[in-house]
């Protein structure tokens, strides 16, 4: 499979800029430090409107994304990678060179992960950490896509990374996961199939688990779920996140060829559909059938980066982004012109420019709320 449904790389003009660590109150933040997050009971999920509407930006949302900035240390530049519960993994430049970063909640600066070698030519590109010791990150050593990539395993408890693998044939891009004190991640392994593989956290061999034609892997849940090619066409495939054993989807999911971009917190599933006329497709448990969720231009147009975070679901088109909220059924731009946007594990994450990111003056803009405490799009009509 070609790069289509997979997650790119951010354009330049995000190479640089403020980070923005915000909640819905204007309460400050130290250095480095995530929003205090409000556990919340996770509500139950309900039936997905069919064709939402699109809303203005609610002045709240607003609100939340200028508030409580926060600046990187003084002659550093910062870029947002992966947002999570309590989390952020961020790239750090300036005199002294480039490093992989992570902010954690509570803590008033960020962790080292890394210093790259090439602070021109390395870029980090995916994280993920399991909120308590172990953060897995990928290392692209190149400007394009198809440059070799490392992954590393960090220990909070000692502050060192090691290598964990090194990626130098075409395949998937990375995009770890860090499940029960195990690394999970793809990549390609010749003959233009890729190999999914497990490896302990604290040290081991990786174990394969599965070789295919396929994409990069994502958590679901209790499952590790990826599109596979499978009879001239694509489907998902996935096994236990536990032991690596086959595993079933649920019925409406499994049933589903050749779809795009596909993407799920293990209660919602969300993908593209269609290509002349596409359309953004939901399914939540208990749902008979999936639902169109979006179907209006310029919404669906050239959508990808699907993300979803209980009720919020973001997506990036070249234009701009936008973030649907599945209880209200309607949706907004999120984003000023060319921005991106991910929700993740209860955070919403902005980067865009502010003025013309080619010209001399552009400021960058990176933000990050707590998505568990936005309010709801208003309902139309």
């Amino acid at each position: 499979m070609g790069t289509s449904g997979r997650r790119r790389l951010l354009p330049v003009p995000f190479l640089t800029g403020a980070l923005l660590l915000a909640g819905c109150s204007s309460g400050a933040t130290g250095p480095g430090t995530p929003p205090a997050r409000t556990a919340l009971a996770p509500a139950p999920p309900t039936g997905v409107r069919a064709a939402a509407c699109q809303v203005p930006l609610p002045a709240a949302w607003q609100a939340a994304f200028t508030a409580g900035e926060y600046r990187p240390p003084p002659g550093e530049r910062a870029v947002l990678t992966e947002t999570g519960p309590g989390w952020t993994a961020l790239q750090l430049t300036g005199t002294q060179g480039r490093r992989a970063a992570l902010a954690r909640q509570g803590e008033t600066a960020s962790r080292t992960l890394l210093r790259l070698a090439d602070p021109a030519e390395h870029q980090l590109l995916a994280a993920d950490f399991d909120g308590r010791r172990w953060a897995a990150f990928a290392v692209l050593e190149g400007r394009t896509l198809g440059s070799p990539w490392s992954l590393y395993v960090w220990d909070a408890t000692t502050g060192r990374s090691r290598r964990l693998a090194r990626a130098d044939r075409p395949g998937p891009l990375p995009r770890p996961v860090v499940h029960d004190g195990t690394v999970l991640w793809a990549q390609g392994t010749g003959s233009g199939k890729a190999t999914v593989f497990a490896a302990p956290a604290a040290g081991g061999a990786p174990r394969a688990w599965h070789t295919g034609v396929l994409d990069s892997p994502f958590a679901a849940g209790g499952l590790l779920v990826w599109r596979e090619a499978a009879g001239g066409g694509t489907r998902l495939a996935a096994v236990s996140l536990r032991d690596g054993r086959p595993a079933a989807l649920p019925p409406p999911v499994a049933a589903l060829r050749d779809l795009r971009s596909a993407v799920s917190d293990g209660t919602t599933w969300a993908w593209v559909a269609g290509e002349t006329a596409p359309r953004l497709m939901v399914w939540r448990t208990g749902q008979a059938r999936p639902t169109a969720a979006v179907t209006a231009s310029p919404a669906v147009d050239g959508m990808d980066q699907l993300r979803v975070s209980g009720r919020l679901l973001t997506w990036r088109t070249p234009e701009t982004s936008y973030g649907l909220d599945l209880e209200s059924g309607a949706y907004a731009e999120i984003t000023p012109a060319y921005g991106y946007a991910q929700a993740a594990g209860g955070a919403l994450a902005l980067a865009y420019s502010v003025g013309d990111a080619k010209a001399t003056g552009a400021r960058p803009v990176i933000q990050v709320v707590d998505a568990d405490r936005l309010p709801g799009l208003p309902r139309c009509g």
